[in-house]
């Protein structure tokens, strides 16, 4: 096993990673600061794949208070208001700084002030964007000011376990596998940020890149950490449905579709949405996929299951100029997205759920912080689109600047050895056992189990049955081997190790979706429609230990705004 050290510790290459890297480093330049990551810095990642765009209150029509208002509402009064408020506020200075210090070049009006484009669940068009490839400029301009500083890269290294120091009260750093070679390596930090990004892929249908397992989310509950909000998923209305040949099912077409005016189809080829919200088509995205869902269950669909969007009505010129990365998507596809119609179904999109934070971003564990996906509070029961992004910038240059103050006064602490065998001793386990074909299996039936029971509509029988399901694939999995013992990029290796945390963290969403007998933005359980009473809020919170996962609710604390008030002036 190898051994590195490093003054602060990056997991994960996202604009949460990247933009921790970049404010640790402009506060302490002497610092050694590592950013490690799965795949290859600048080319993977969840931020890169944005299409529709970044909100904030940039508008003289709009205020910091408004976007405020929106996400509260949006997340149904669940939102830790702290670091909602947090999130509107800073999301003003992250932006100048995309701008004016990172190169990143948005879209103009014509007299030169920034386009804002009209998002679902907002009542104010306040999202910036360069076209439909927003997250692709931010990452390219963020990844060429890391390269650009002395800020060491680990790729192709995968984080297996957060391993505490020998006295458990802290972090001491992280187990890691080079997945070129297979190698362990242990790197020792004085401070670790937890930023591998959510990724919902236990689902059939998905939006995020394979390579996104949970597998923060699983550290975290291995090391203890409560984490919030995990029956919260949020479904994308649109992804694109090309049929199971291809692994473009399931990717988005961005929120911006909708917002300018596109309509949802049924397989009748009528608009339906009317029928279901006053906002139709803009409504936010739980309300959205799950009228979408129902006209799915009525078998009123497209040839693949699924729906329509159409954007002709506004005119084709007009779609190819302001989308142009999807009509070229749809058309590698086989769809118009200009002219004619595109199938679409819900697609598993973001965790809203995560680590429980503070507004230093730090955690439970001393040394540990956490930012962008793999934490929760910010969005409570439903992100708005535009808000994500928005989410990883904004924390993960708090946590960049207030990490680069904790190592100051901080040393190396001494590993928990046994907890590093330990750690190895679970990564092996799979070579030990005899070879196994059945990973496919389980692949597929995980992806049956929870969008079928732990979807879009839930109820307690279907819930409890994919308990008991999930543990029984867990089990089949821990007894399923490896015929190839090479490790160099052993990419069976690596799906077992994604389909473990994948299971893990389906377990811990079910169980807090069990233990929440309410209907609140992305959880629906149908046997309690109703949302409750908004002024006794509780989230759930969710722990692991030795196998079995706790879950209590706790109280919302209504620091800001309290439900049936504002902070809009203009409103009585």
């Amino acid at each position: 096993m190898r051994s590195l050290e490093t003054d602060i510790l990056i997991l994960g290459s996202g604009g949460a990673g990247l933009f921790a890297a970049l404010h640790a480093h402009k506060a302490a330049p002497q610092a050694a600061i590592t950013v490690a990551v799965k795949g290859l810095l600048g080319k993977c990642g969840c931020t890169r794949m944005v299409q529709g765009g970044y909100n904030v209150a940039l508008a003289k029509e709009d205020s910091v208070e408004r976007h405020f208002m929106d996400t509260i509402e949006g997340g149904k009064w669940l939102p830790d208001q702290d670091l909602a408020w947090m999130l509107v506020t800073l999301a003003v200075e992250r932006i100048h700084e995309l701008e004016n210090e990172l190169g990143c070049f948005f879209d103009r009006n014509p007299d030169g002030t920034v386009h804002q484009k009209a998002f679902a669940g907002q009542t104010f068009d306040r999202t910036v964007h360069k076209g439909d490839l927003t997250g692709i400029e931010i990452i390219n301009r963020l990844a060429e000011q890391v390269w650009a500083r002395r800020i060491d890269r680990l790729e192709e290294h995968r984080a297996v376990e957060i391993i505490r120091s020998k006295a458990g009260e802290s972090v001491s750093g992280v187990l890691m596998i080079d997945m070129r070679s297979g190698e362990y390596v242990f790197v020792r930090a004085k401070a670790v940020l937890l930023a591998t990004g959510g990724g919902p892929t236990m689902y059939k249908y998905h939006t995020p890149s394979g390579d996104k397992s949970c597998d923060g989310l699983a550290m975290a509950l291995r090391a203890g950490l409560p984490l919030r909000d995990m029956e919260m998923v949020q479904f994308h209305p649109t992804g694109l449905l090309a049929g199971p040949h291809t692994r473009m099912t399931g990717t988005v077409l961005e929120e911006g579709l909708r917002g300018s005016g596109g309509h949802l189809l049924n397989g009748a080829k009528q608009r339906f949405m009317p029928q279901y919200d006053r906002l139709a088509e803009r409504a936010t995205r739980d309300v959205v996929s799950r009228a979408m869902y129902s006209e799915i269950a009525n078998k009123n669909t497209s040839p693949y299951g699924g729906l329509y969007i159409s954007m002709s009505h506004l005119g084709p010129e007009r779609v190819a100029r302001e989308f142009k990365g999807m009509v070229e998507r749809c058309a590698d596809c086989g769809f118009d997205l200009a002219g004619g119609l595109v199938e679409v179904v819900p697609t598993a999109h973001y965790m809203m759920g995560g680590v429980e934070f503070r507004a230093d971003c730090s955690t439970a564990l001393p040394g540990l912080f956490v930012a962008g996906e793999d934490s929760g509070g910010v969005h409570g029961a439903n992100r708005l689109g535009g808000n994500g992004v928005a989410n990883s910038t904004v924390f993960g240059a708090v946590a960049g600047d207030v990490m680069a103050g904790w190592i100051r006064s901080r040393g190396f602490e001494t590993p928990d050895s046994a907890a590093i065998d330990a750690a190895v001793a679970a990564c092996e386990a799979p070579f030990k056992k005899p070879a196994s074909t059945r990973l496919e299996r389980i692949r597929e039936r995980l992806y049956d189990v929870m969008w079928e029971k732990v979807g879009i509509i839930r109820d307690g029988p279907g819930l409890e049955d994919a308990r008991r399901e999930l543990a029984s694939l867990e089990t089949e999995l821990d007894a399923s081997g490896l015929g190839d013992h090479n490790r160099a990029f052993n990419l069976t290796w690596q799906d077992w190790m994604n389909l473990k945390s994948l299971v893990s963290v389906s377990r811990a969403i079910t169980a807090a979706a069990i233990a929440r007998k309410d209907s609140r933005g992305a959880h629906f359980r149908s046997e309690y429609p109703d949302s409750g009473a908004l002024e006794t809020s509780t989230f759930t919170s969710i722990s692991s230990r030795e196998d079995a996962f706790r879950v209590i609710m706790k109280p919302v604390a209504f620091t800001r705004v309290r439900p049936g008030q504002t902070l809009l002036k203009h409103v009585a």
